[in-house]
């Protein structure tokens, strides 16, 4: 007889970093690895966020505005190309302007007319995209065109001053198990309907 244990998820782990990150909280995450996750928490720690990691915990507390930073992904162990439109939908709101620069995917950039909808500053020049950091983004509808543009608009919903509804969630839903009741248990409001 074997055991075996499945590793834990690093982009969902990286996903709910960051939305506690862009909502301004703090949080716990356990049953994690954080070797997975050092590009990521890298990233966090030059925007600004408090890291501390344990054997199989990642504590995360974050500023009261995010600094802005630049983004390259690439192949592991470096900056995961799955975790750079959470980082675009987090950094709609940080000081100063952000560069992301995607290395490994064309049209990871699906995201971007969403996060314009609720009044993210942001061009894409190739495969360079520029996110000027504004005060505030606002509630809007909104439909999510891939799993992790998806997360995005869910990070981005929580950030948003008023209400955000997203269609098309059925990307969001085959990535990340129960990410309604994760985040309500965090404080956020977010209801599933029509499912």
């Amino acid at each position: 007889m074997c055991g075996y244990n499945i590793m834990p998820d690093r982009i969902e782990a990286g996903t709910l970093l960051c939305i506690v990150a862009a909502t301004g909280g703090k949080v716990t995450l356990k049953k994690v690895n954080p070797e997975h996750l050092v590009p990521i928490l890298h990233k966090l720690e030059d925007c600004g966020c408090i890291i501390q990691t344990e054997r199989d915990t990642v504590k995360l507390e974050a500023p009261k505005k995010l600094n802005n930073i630049e983004i390259k992904t690439m192949p592991y162990p470096g900056f995961p190309t799955d975790m750079q439109s959470v980082f675009g939908g987090m950094l709609t709101t940080a000081k100063g302007t952000s560069i992301i620069v995607e290395n490994i995917f064309e049209n990871r950039y699906k995201y971007i007319n969403e996060l314009r909808k609720m009044g993210a500053k942001i061009t894409v020049e190739g495969k360079i995209c520029i996110i000027k950091g504004t005060r505030k983004i606002y509630g809007a509808k909104v439909k999510a065109e891939d799993l992790r543009g998806g997360a995005c608009l869910v990070l981005a919903g929580l950030v948003a001053k008023g209400k955000t509804e997203i269609s098309n969630i059925k990307y969001i839903l085959r990535g990340y198990e129960d990410l309604d009741k994760k985040l309500s248990s965090l404080g956020a409001k977010i209801k599933l309907e029509n499912i």
